[in-house]
């Protein structure tokens, strides 16, 4: 019965609300009722419409002011060709326009902002920097065309180890003779080995300006770059005690016999340390109880290291430009000395 009489009361108050009856009146026909729920229908769509054209006035405009935007930080046509090209899209499809062809750009580079450049020349990457370099230095120095700008701009980066030679064979005596520590032999091998691109650096920057700007000057300046590239690894491994044993084993064979001028030895543990002397084995290595013929020679000295992995290739090969450099700055007879005639035309 409440209910009844709360629903009896909402209907009087919104009855009344839409002056239907009142005090004087006491019914009301249903023609009038209608009428005035068509009347509050119609103004409520009104008042959605209103708002609905407001609301697409301001997207309007806003789309317009992006548009705007859009104008004003849109790339040249020849800069998005390139940029397409580099990320193997097409510059143009069927009915897009140069605006939307940029739209296209920038949603790929926003999904992909890094994306796959394949396989590239490390060499050439460092002919590239060594002309940025080049042009760094030109910028800093404000266009001025004196000769020490230009001399620093042509010479390479170089790392004062603050050391010689003779101080580093005094400290290598003991090398590889301690086995429970392995720290002071990574500590030499780095030293010897920074101190080596140093003299190397130094040497290219002593040349002349003509030498420097020359396209076998550039190469040579690049081979450098690349070198101190593909040793950070190595170094950085040195520097923390964490390089593998039988690594560390060759490095410390190697740098005696350097610091010997023993450079037939030296190529020889290099080649052992590279390319390793163990047999590649096919298939199986055990058949039944009888082992595989050359299964005992397959240790962890014998692997070949440059096969491990790109970074260990890398230092590798750059250690063997060391092995050259070192023949070159500490010359010695011609019965210790790996091509001794190629070397001394160098």
């Amino acid at each position: 019965m409440d209910f009844l009489k709360a629903e009896i009361e909402k209907k009087r108050k919104s009855l009344e609300k839409h002056q239907l009856i009142g005090p004087e009146r006491k019914f009301f026909k249903r023609g009038d009722f209608l009428k005035k729920w068509d009347e509050e229908y119609w103004q409520k769509q009104k008042t959605i419409v209103g708002d609905e054209d407001s609301s697409s006035q301001d997207f309007q405009s806003d789309s317009g002011s992006r548009a705007e935007k859009l104008n004003e930080r849109i790339l040249p046509r020849k800069e998005v060709i390139k940029r397409l090209r580099d990320r193997a899209e097409p510059i143009l499809l069927f009915g897009e326009t140069e605006n939307e062809c940029f739209e296209r750009l920038r949603l790929l580079e926003i999904a992909e902002p890094e994306f796959n450049r394949g396989f590239r020349n490390d060499f050439q990457e460092a002919m590239e920097k060594v002309d940025q370099d080049f042009l760094n230095e030109i910028i800093q120095s404000g266009g001025r065309n004196d000769s020490d700008s230009k001399q620093k701009a042509n010479e390479v980066k170089v790392e004062d180890m603050n050391t010689n030679i003779d101080e580093i064979k005094m400290s290598a005596v003991n090398l590889g003779k301690k086995k429970d520590d392995s720290a002071p032999d990574c500590s030499i091998i780095y030293t010897f080995l920074k101190y080596l691109l140093e003299l190397w650096g130094k040497k290219l920057n002593s040349r002349s300006e003509t030498q420097k700007t020359s396209t076998q000057g550039k190469i040579s300046s690049a081979t450098y770059t690349q070198t101190q590239t593909y040793l950070k690894p190595l170094f950085k491994q040195l520097t923390s005690n964490k390089v593998a044993e039988d690594i560390l084993k060759h490095l410390i064979i190697i740098v005696r016999h350097l610091l010997e001028r023993d450079y037939v030895k030296a190529n020889d543990a290099y080649l052992q340390m590279a390319i390793g002397n163990a047999p590649w084995p096919i298939g199986v290595t055990m058949v039944g109880i009888h082992a595989r013929t050359g299964r005992e020679k397959i240790f962890s000295q014998n692997i070949a290291h440059v096969l491990n992995d790109e970074n260990q290739r890398k230092y590798i090969q750059g250690l063997k430009r060391l092995i050259t450099q070192c023949q070159m700055i500490f010359p010695t007879d011609p019965s210790r000395s790996v091509e001794y005639n190629a070397s001394s035309d160098m």
